[in-house]
């Protein structure tokens, strides 16, 4: 006669694979929430770095004495972005923009916009194929600052 089981005992056939269970689980949800977190961090850092540019290369040009040092401070501030917030120099453009238009630009007593884009690969994908330019996320900053009226003039 075959022997009844307990009543009390209703887990004893799934001894063991609780733990096969959870790290499967925590595998399956746990690396995509890795890779999200990775992927946030290197565009909020990007994102970060050319708002940071954007704002030091206005306010840079708007005081400098004139517009070779102007050229020279944008200059190293670009060069200070990419190192700081590791920007790809091929993938970061620098634009400036005058309001109102007309004339040189950067000049007395306009308002100069700088605008920074670039764009932040995601991580572990290969280049290639262009995969690498397909799956970027594109990351923009401007900043306004007025230029005195005396720029340039000494």
């Amino acid at each position: 006669m075959p022997r009844l089981r307990a009543w009390s005992d209703p887990a004893a056939d799934e001894r063991g694979s609780a733990s096969l269970e959870f790290i499967l689980a925590g595998l399956v949800l746990l690396v995509p929430i890795v890779y999200l977190i990775v992927a946030l961090g290197a565009i909020q850092s990007q994102a970060l770095g050319v708002e940071s540019g954007a704002r030091h290369i206005a306010r840079a040009i708007a005081t400098a004495p004139d517009a070779a040092a102007a050229r020279a401070r944008a200059d190293a501030i670009v060069q200070t972005t990419e190192h700081e917030y590791g920007v790809a120099h091929d993938e970061l453009s620098v634009n400036l923009d005058c309001l109102p238009d007309g004339g040189a630009c950067p000049r007395a007593g306009a308002t100069l916009v700088v605008t920074l884009r670039t764009r932040v690969g995601l991580p572990l994908v290969p280049p290639v194929l262009g995969l690498k330019r397909v799956a970027s996320v594109p990351v923009e900053a401007s900043s306004a600052q007025k230029v005195s009226r005396l720029w340039g003039a000494e």
